[in-house]
């Protein structure tokens, strides 16, 4: 065990156990820590009964020990370490952080499927202008990423093009096959479709003009 060698302890937050809890195992793992933070130690009541080999064995865990919960400490905000201030040992205060954390990563798994099924269903609505649908689907999105999920934004543009209200359909079909969506990003979908959206309002009879627009991203 290597005490002074010098690491950097990522922080825990609320959103990044997962990639805390991997990055501390390995941490505890390269100062050969974490197998007294996965098993614990047994201390003896009677510690003068013990032979000199077994005070020394249990001396090591005790250092490993302290040694481990130090660098847990380290990954800690103050008000987490609060909830672990009163625990002693690595091992207890490993699980009180699990505990606490499993709970949270389950809410999030349910809420992000539930944001995953709004997502699909989005539609535009007859009555919706374009800047307040994309606002409304900019909405899921966003909390889709908070919970969680790496959404690509050509993933987002796909979507939205294949949920625009009706009077948009053509326009929606001329995007999608004179650009490439790979590389179109979500402003400047927005402003194709805010000009097209513009010159309906201008026009009066949109289906009578839509096949005689051509859209591209400068509008």
């Amino acid at each position: 065990m290597n005490i002074s060698s010098p690491f950097v302890v990522p922080k825990l937050t609320k959103e990044n156990y997962g990639y805390w809890s991997i990055c501390i195992k390995a941490l505890l793992g390269s100062q050969d820590a974490w197998k007294v933070v996965e098993n614990g130690y047994d201390e003896p009541e009677n510690e003068g009964a013990l032979s000199q080999a077994q005070r020394n064995t249990l001396q090591r865990y005790s250092k490993l020990d302290q040694h481990a919960l130090s660098i847990i400490h380290m990954g800690l905000y103050e008000a987490m370490f609060k909830k672990v201030a009163s625990s002693t040992k690595a091992k207890e205060t490993w699980e009180i952080l699990e505990t606490n954390f499993k709970g949270i990563e389950k809410v999030k798994k349910v809420r992000l499927q539930i944001l995953l099924r709004e997502f699909e269903s989005l539609h535009m609505k007859e009555s919706e202008s374009i800047f307040d649908y994309f606002t409304r689907v900019s909405s899921i999105v966003n909390h889709m990423k908070w919970y969680g999920e790496n959404i690509e934004e050509s993933r987002v543009i796909e979507k939205i093009l294949r949920s625009l209200d009706s009077k948009l359909e053509f326009v929606s079909i001329t995007i999608e096959e004179s650009n490439d969506l790979d590389t179109m990003t979500l402003d400047q979908l927005m402003g194709s479709l805010q000009a097209y959206e513009e010159r309906l309002k201008k026009k009066g009879d949109p289906m009578a003009q839509v096949l005689q627009t051509n859209v591209s991203l400068g509008g």
